[in-house]
C-alpha cells in the first residue's frame, strides 16, 4: 500500500490487489489492511483531528454526513466509522435541557416574560410596591404547574421508550445464542427475529427457517401498505447448512449510507473464503427494515443501520411542542392589554407634566397598572386544560381515550382539515368476499350456499360418472351449465393467486402431521395481498380447498376429499403498471393446460371476448365500494404452449429491451380470453366510519385520505367510506413524471369543478416541485382529495403545506408507524390503537381506540374547551381591568400619585379566594348538550371564524369593564360620608359582589358545583372582614348606610347589563337557542 495524499480533511490511499475490503470517510475509499496497526493508528488520528484541524471541517463535523460503510458479518468490533446507539428516544429533553428548555419555552411569550421583568422589579426598593410574596408567589405556582406537568409528560415517554428499546432479540455469537436488548444491538450482529416479532433494526436477510427460501414481511407500520412483501435472503447464507455457519465464514456487506428512500436499497455482499471469491448484489428484496413485523418463519439477519439511521427514524420528523392557537390569540391580546398599560402610564405621568423624577413615575404606574395583564389567566387557563383533559377520559362514550398532551385541548374545537390513514384507522384490514358476478347472475353473502351446491353437484358427478341419459329437459341442460360456470369460475380463482398454505403445530398435531395429511386446523395462508388470502378463503369455504403450493405445483381439495394436482408452467406476477396477474397450470389428471388470468377491469375489458355486461356490472359493483377483480381463462394446446415457451424464454435470454421483448411475448397471449366472472372483495371499514365522515363534513371539516396503498384500492375505500359522496365526480390525476405532463394535467383538473381528487405520491411529488401555489390553491377548493403510494415524510410534507397555505388548524389521524410524522406535525394529532402497535398513539396529542371516537372527541370536548377557555380568558380580563379601571380612577382623582388603591391581602384575594372559584366554574358550563352537538354538527362550523374570542368580543368586555369599574370607583367617591378607609370598604365589597353577578350572567347552564363556588366565596369574604380590619372598617360595615350604598352601586354596575342581555336574547338569538328551547 503507497501513500498518495495525506492531510489534516481527508486521506486518500492506494490499495494494493487482495487487500482488505474498502472502508469508507467522508465519500473516500480507504483501505486499511490487518498488517499494518502503526498506519491504522497514525490514520485513526488523523481522522479524529480532522474535524479540529479543518475550518471547512468545522462548519460540518457536528453531525458527519452518511457515509457507505462494509459490514462484517459477526464482527461488530470490525467497524470503519462510528454507528449511533439503536435506541428510540422521543423525548423532548434530555435530564440537563429538561429545565433550561421548559423555561425557555415559557419566557419566550411575551405574556410570561412580562410577569418575570414584573417580578425582579421588585427587588428595586424605589419601584416596589407592596410585598414581594404578591408578584412571586402566582409567577412562582404558574412555573410550577409547567415544569410539574411537563416532567409527567416526559417521563411517560421515556417510560414508553425505555419499553421498546429493552425489548429482547437473540443474537448469535461465537458462544452461542445470546439474549440481548433491542438497545444493545451493534451495526454487524447477527440477530435472529421469530415469527411476528418486530424487527428491531435495519438488516440483510441472510436466512429463513422456511423451507420455501423466503420469508413475508408485514410493512404497515412503515409505509401503510397492506400487502405483505416477500423478502429473500442473501442465496450463499441460505445454502448454508446451520445459522452458526454464518459465523465460520469471512464476508461482508458493502452498503450504500443512511437514507429516507424506504423502497429502494443499493449494496453487495461478498464472501472471500470461498473460491472463487462469490459476489451478490442486494437490493430491496434482501432488506429487512426497522419497525416491519415477520410474518412468517424465523429469519437471520446482519445489522446494517441503528439509531437515528435507521430508515423509519429518518422518515419520522422530531417531537415538537405544540403551541394552540389559542393561546397564541391570548399572547396577542396581552400585547395589546400591554400597550394600554403603556399609555396609560405615560397618560399619567404627562398630567403631572412630566415632573421631578418623572421616568422613575412611569415604572410605579406601569406597576400600579399590572392588574391590566392579569397572571392568573395563565393559571386559569392551565389548570382549566387539566379539567378538559380530565373530561375527556373519564367521557364513558369514548372508552379508551387518553389525552397525552394536555396544552392544546382547544384546538380540537376549530379544525379545518382533517388528514386521515386508510389501513387500520378508516378500515380494519379485514377483507371479506362480498360477491360473484357470472354475467347472468350474480351470488351476494346471502346465496352462497347455491355457489357450495353447485361445486358439491359439478365433483359428485364426476365422482360417480353417471352413463349418458338421453333426453335431458332444457330445465336440466340449464341447471347443468350454470353449475359448470359456476365451478369454472371458482376455479379460476383458486389457481390464479399467489397464495401459499402454510401448515404449523395447534397443540394436538405437529407441523409435519398436519402438512402431510393437510389438516385443516393447522392451516394458515401466506400471501403478499390480503385481497388474495380472501379469494381463497371464500374458495375454501365454498368446497374447493388450498391445501399445498410450491414453486412448480399446486393442490386443491374437492369437497369430497379427492385431490386434485396442477403443474404450474409459468407464473406471471401483478405488477402497478400491468395491473393484472396470470398463470399457467397443467391438469395433472386430463393433461389440460389452461392460462387464467385476473386484474382491474381497465386493462381486462380490451382482453377478454367481447360482451355487453363487463363495464356496467363493474361500475355497479365499484359504486358499492367494492374491490373489483375480473377473470378470464384460455385453452392452450400442447403445441401453443410450446410455441409461447420458446418465444418466452428467448424473450428473456435479450440483452437489449428485455422487458419489452417479454410483455410483448405475453400479450400474444392475452388475447379473445373467455370471461368467467368479477369478483368484489371490501375492505371492512370500521365501525360507523360512515356517519362519522358525514358528520365532521357537515361540521364544515374537510377530510383528505393520506394512504401507502395503491390507487385502486385507495379510490374503493373512498367511495365504500362515503369520502366521496354517490353525486361528486372522482378526478384520478395520471401519472406524471416531469414539468410538462404537470401543467397539462393541472390544467385538465382546473376545468372540473365540485370533484374529489385520488392522486398517487409520485405525481404528487413532481406538482409539488413546480407548481406547489397552483396544486395546492386546486386540492384546497376540492370537497375530498385522496393522496395514494404517499411516503411517511410527503405525508408531513402535505400537513405542512396545507398549514402554511390556508392558515387554517389540521387534525391527522392515524395508527402506523409510519403515521408519526403527519402526526406530529399536525396541529392536532390523533392515534388510533391499532392492531399494529401503538407507535402512533405514543406519539399522537390524544389517543383513541376507533375512528368513530373522533366525532365526539371534535364535536363535543372541543367544542366544549374552545368556548369554556374563550368565556373564561375574556371574564379574568375584565375582573383585572375592573379593578385597573378603579385604579386609574382613584389616581386621577387624588392628583396622579402613584398609590395603590388596594394594598396587601386585598389585591391577592381579590383574584384568589373571592373571585377565582366563581370565574373557574366556567370550565363547567356549556351552551348545548353533547347530545344536541353532536345531531346538529352545523353547531361546529360557527366556531371555525374564531367568534368566541375575537377583537369584537375583547372590546366588548373591555368596554364592560371600563363602565362597571368607574361606576364602583365614582359611585364609592360620590356616597362615602368622611373617612377614606369607607370608600375601601364601599368599593370593595360592591367590586366582589359586582364580579360575582357578572359570573351568573355569563353562565348558560348551570352546575351544582358553580352554585357551591358563588356561596362559597361570598361567604369567604363575610368571614375573612373580620381579619380585615386594617383595610376595612368593620363597624361601618354593620351599618345600614353600607348595605344600601354597596346594593345601589351594584345594581347600576350590573343592572344595565341585564337588561341588554334580555334584549339580545329576545332580538337576536343565538344559533343553539332554538336547539335548547
Amino acid at each position: 500500500m503507497s501513500l498518495v495524499h495525506a492531510s489534516p480533511c481527508i486521506v486518500f490511499l492506494r490499495a494494493k490487489r487482495g487487500a482488505s475490503p474498502p472502508l469508507v470517510y467522508a465519500g473516500t475509499f480507504l483501505a486499511l489492511p490487518q498488517a499494518c496497526p502503526a498506519l491504522n493508528t497514525w490514520l485513526r488520528d488523523v481522522l479524529v483531528a480532522a474535524p479540529t484541524l479543518c475550518c471547512e471541517c468545522l462548519r460540518c463535523c457536528g453531525r458527519r454526513d452518511p457515509r457507505p460503510r462494509t459490514v462484517w458479518l459477526g464482527h461488530p468490533e470490525k467497524r470503519d466509522q462510528r454507528y449511533p446507539r439503536n435506541v428510540i428516544n422521543n423525548q423532548k429533553y434530555n435530564f440537563f435541557t429538561f429545565l433550561p428548555g421548559v423555561l425557555f419555552n415559557q419566557f419566550k411569550y411575551f405574556f410570561n416574560l412580562y410577569f418575570l421583568l414584573l417580578a425582579c422589579s421588585q427587588f428595586v426598593v424605589e419601584m416596589r410596591l407592596g410585598a414581594l410574596y404578591t408578584y412571586w408567589v402566582p409567577l412562582g405556582f404558574v412555573l410550577a404547574v409547567t415544569v410539574i406537568r411537563e416532567a409527567a409528560e416526559e417521563i411517560r415517554c421515556y417510560m414508553r421508550d425505555k419499553e421498546v428499546n429493552s425489548q429482547i432479540y437473540s443474537k448469535l455469537t461465537a458462544r452461542g445464542t445470546v439474549k440481548v436488548k433491542s438497545s444493545n444491538i451493534q451495526v454487524g450482529d447477527l440477530i435472529i427475529v421469530e415469527k411476528n416479532q418486530r424487527v428491531p433494526a435495519d438488516m440483510i436477510f441472510l436466512r429463513t427457517s422456511e423451507k420455501n427460501g423466503s420469508c413475508f414481511l408485514r410493512t404497515d407500520q412503515l409505509d401503510g401498505e397492506t400487502d405483505w412483501k416477500l423478502r429473500l435472503p442473501v442465496t450463499c447464507t441460505q445454502r448454508l447448512p446451520t445459522a452458526s455457519d454464518l459465523l465460520q465464514i469471512r464476508s461482508y456487506v458493502y452498503a450504500e449510507e443512511p437514507n429516507i428512500d424506504i423502497h429502494n436499497f443499493v449494496g453487495t455482499f461478498t464472501r472471500e473464503d470461498s473460491d472463487p471469491p462469490v459476489n451478490e448484489s442486494l437490493s430491496i428484496e434482501n432488506t429487512l427494515w426497522a419497525s416491519t413485523v415477520i410474518a412468517s418463519g424465523t429469519v437471520v439477519g446482519v445489522v446494517l443501520y441503528t439509531g437515528r439511521e435507521l430508515r423509519s427514524v429518518m422518515n419520522t420528523s422530531n417531537p415538537r411542542s405544540k403551541i394552540g392557537l389559542f393561546d397564541l390569540e391570548v399572547n396577542c391580546l396581552t400585547k395589546i392589554l400591554f400597550g394600554a398599560l403603556v399609555v396609560v402610564s405615560l397618560v399619567m405621568v404627562a398630567l403631572q407634566h412630566f415632573a421631578g423624577r418623572w421616568y422613575l413615575q412611569i415604572i410605579r404606574f406601569l406597576l400600579l397598572f399590572s392588574n391590566i395583564i392579569p397572571i392568573s389567566l395563565r393559571v386559569n387557563l392551565d389548570m382549566g386544560k387539566i379539567v378538559y383533559s380530565w373530561v375527556i377520559r373519564r367521557d364513558s362514550k369514548i372508552p379508551g381515550t387518553v389525552v397525552r398532551s394536555s396544552t392544546i385541548p382547544e384546538q380540537l374545537g376549530r379544525i379545518s382539515y382533517l388528514l386521515t390513514d386508510k389501513t387500520g384507522t378508516l378500515t380494519q384490514n379485514e377483507m371479506v368476499f362480498k360477491r360473484l358476478h357470472l354475467g347472468t347472475v350474480a351470488y351476494g353473502l346471502d346465496s352462497m350456499d347455491e355457489v357450495q351446491s353447485h361445486i358439491f353437484s359439478i365433483y359428485t358427478q364426476q365422482s360417480q360418472d353417471p352413463p349418458a341419459v338421453k333426453g335431458l329437459t332444457l330445465a336440466t341442460k340449464v341447471r347443468k351449465t350454470m353449475s359448470s360456470r359456476v365451478h369454472e369460475a371458482v376455479k379460476a380463482i383458486a389457481l390464479c393467486h399467489n397464495v401459499t398454505p402454510v401448515y404449523e403445530s395447534n397443540g394436538v398435531t405437529d407441523q409435519a402431521e398436519a402438512e402431510r395429511h393437510y389438516e385443516d386446523s393447522c392451516r394458515v395462508y401466506q400471501a403478499s395481498s390480503p385481497d388474495e388470502v380472501a379469494l381463497v378463503q371464500w374458495t375454501e369455504s365454498v368446497g374447493l380447498t388450498l391445501v399445498g403450493r410450491d414453486q412448480s405445483s399446486v393442490q386443491l381439495r374437492t369437497p369430497g376429499g379427492h385431490i386434485l394436482n396442477f403443474t404450474i408452467l409459468q407464473i406471471f406476477p401483478f405488477t402497478y403498471e400491468s395491473k393484472r396477474m396470470g398463470i399457467i397450470v397443467r391438469d395433472e389428471s386430463t393433461g389440460e393446460i389452461t392460462f387464467y388470468m385476473k386484474g382491474a377491469d381497465v386493462v381486462m375489458a380490451g382482453i377478454v371476448q367481447y360482451n355487453d355486461w363487463l363495464e356496467e356490472e363493474c361500475g355497479n359493483m365499484a359504486r358499492e365500494g367494492l374491490r373489483v377483480l375480473v377473470v378470464a381463462k384460455k385453452s392452450l394446446t400442447e403445441e401453443q404452449y410450446q410455441d409461447f415457451e420458446a418465444r418466452y424464454v428467448q424473450a428473456k435470454l435479450s440483452v437489449h429491451d428485455r422487458s419489452l421483448k417479454v410483455a410483448t411475448v405475453i400479450e400474444s397471449l392475452e388475447m379473445e380470453m373467455e370471461l368467467l366472472c368479477l369478483t368484489g372483495v371490501e375492505d371492512q371499514l370500521q365501525a360507523d366510519v360512515r356517519p362519522t365522515l358525514e358528520t365532521l363534513r357537515n361540521a364544515g371539516i374537510k377530510v383528505w385520505m393520506l394512504t401507502g396503498d395503491k390507487l385502486e384500492t385507495a379510490t374503493c375505500t373512498a367511495k365504500n367510506a362515503h369520502l366521496v359522496t354517490r353525486t361528486q365526480d372522482i378526478h384520478i390525476f395520471r401519472l406524471v413524471t416531469n414539468r410538462g405532463e404537470a401543467h397539462l394535467e393541472l390544467n385538465a383538473f382546473r376545468r372540473k369543478h365540485d370533484c374529489a381528487l385520488v392522486i398517487s405520491g409520485d405525481s404528487l411529488e413532481v406538482c409539488l416541485k413546480y407548481y406547489e401555489y397552483e396544486f395546492m390553491e386546486l386540492a384546497c377548493q376540492c370537497p375530498a382529495v385522496v393522496c395514494c403510494r404517499c411516503a411517511p415524510t410527503q405525508k408531513a410534507q402535505i400537513v405542512r403545506l396545507l398549514q402554511e397555505r390556508t392558515g387554517k388548524l389540521t387534525c391527522a389521524v392515524g395508527d402506523g408507524g409510519n403515521d408519526v410524522s403527519m402526526i406530529q406535525e399536525a396541529d392536532c394529532g390523533v392515534g388510533v390503537e391499532g392492531k399494529e402497535g401503538k407507535q402512533a398513539s405514543l406519539a399522537a396529542d390524544f389517543s383513541i381506540t376507533q375512528f368513530k371516537h373522533l366525532g365526539r372527541l371534535l364535536m363535543v370536548h372541543g367544542r366544549n374547551s374552545y368556548k369554556r377557555s374563550a368565556a373564561l380568558s375574556q371574564f379574568v380580563i375584565h375582573r383585572s381591568l375592573c379593578i385597573s379601571t378603579m385604579q386609574a380612577v382613584f389616581s386621577s382623582v387624588f392628583y396622579f400619585a402613584s398609590v395603590p388603591l388596594y394594598q396587601g391581602f386585598l389585591i391577592i384575594g381579590y383574584s384568589t379566594i373571592y373571585t377565582m372559584f366563581p370565574v373557574f366554574s366556567l370550565v363547567l358550563d356549556k351552551d348545548v348538550k353533547s347530545e344536541v352537538a353532536m345531531l346538529y354538527p352545523e353547531l361546529y362550523k360557527d366556531l371555525l371564524k374564531g367568534r368566541p374570542l375575537s377583537y369584537k368580543t375583547f372590546l366588548i368586555w373591555v368596554l364592560i369593564s371600563i363602565y362597571q369599574g368607574s361606576i364602583i370607583m365614582y359611585g364609592a367617591l360620590l356616597l362615602f360620608e368622611s373617612e377614606f378607609v369607607h370608600i375601601v370598604a364601599i368599593s370593595f365589597t360592591s367590586l366582589i359582589l359586582t364580579e360575582l353577578l357578572m359570573v351568573a350572567l355569563t353562565i348558560q347552564t348551570w352546575h351544582w358545583l358553580m352554585i357551591v363556588a358563588e356561596l362559597l366565596s361570598l361567604s369567604c369574604y363575610i368571614a375573612s372582614l373580620v381579619f380585615l380590619h386594617e383595610f376595612i372598617d368593620v363597624y361601618f360595615i354593620a351599618t345600614l348606610s353600607f348595605l344600601w350604598k354597596v346594593t345601589v352601586i351594584t345594581l347600576v354596575s350590573c343592572l344595565p347589563l341585564y337588561v341588554l342581555k334580555y334584549l339580545r336574547r329576545r332580538f337576536s338569538p343565538p344559533s343553539y337557542s332554538k336547539l335548547t328551547s
